[in-house]
């Protein structure tokens, strides 16, 4: 049944390119045998650099289940995950990921991750893109009302 579900991500990948919607990235979310959300990259058509196939799928599903969380869910994408999709996996709790074309197949169509994968280990100072820490005072004024529960939901 797994590979069913990997076609499909790759389908809607090939179907995306060959529609001119997207790149060539497909997903699915998958909870108890049954496909619950499908997307495809749309970057280019949404203008929306987020708009990764993944994370279009996973917003799907959320708004599908109604929870912010896709835990008990399997994802399944025509690539390896980038840097930002791997990251939205995790913070969406899903149990696992499986995949087709890797990051070094991606690389070679275009799509080179690896600056990413490098620039997340560098200390944030170090990194290409400045990242400058201002107002940390005022700004600890959220988080000091989180910490007081006020009405928050955990995730």
């Amino acid at each position: 049944m797994e590979n069913q579900f990997l076609k499909r991500a790759i389908e809607l990948a090939i179907e995306n390119v060959k529609t001119r919607n997207g790149g060539p990235f497909g997903a699915v979310v998958v909870r108890d045998g049954e496909i619950v959300a499908e997307g495809v990259n749309l970057v280019t058509t949404s203008l929306d650099p987020t708009a990764h196939a993944e994370v279009v799928a996973i917003r799907r599903a959320c708004q599908h289940l109604q929870c912010f969380e896709l835990k008990g869910c399997e994802i399944y994408t025509s690539c390896e995950p980038c840097p930002m999709c791997l990251a939205a996996i995790y913070w969406a709790r899903a149990e696992r990921v499986v995949f087709g074309a890797g990051r070094k197949d991606a690389a070679e169509a275009g799509f080179d991750d690896e600056f990413l994968y490098k620039e997340i280990q560098l200390e944030p100072g170090a990194r290409s893109l400045p990242l400058i820490q201002s107002h940390r005072e005022e700004a600890l004024a959220a988080l000091d009302l989180w910490r007081e529960d006020y009405g928050k939901i955990r995730y």
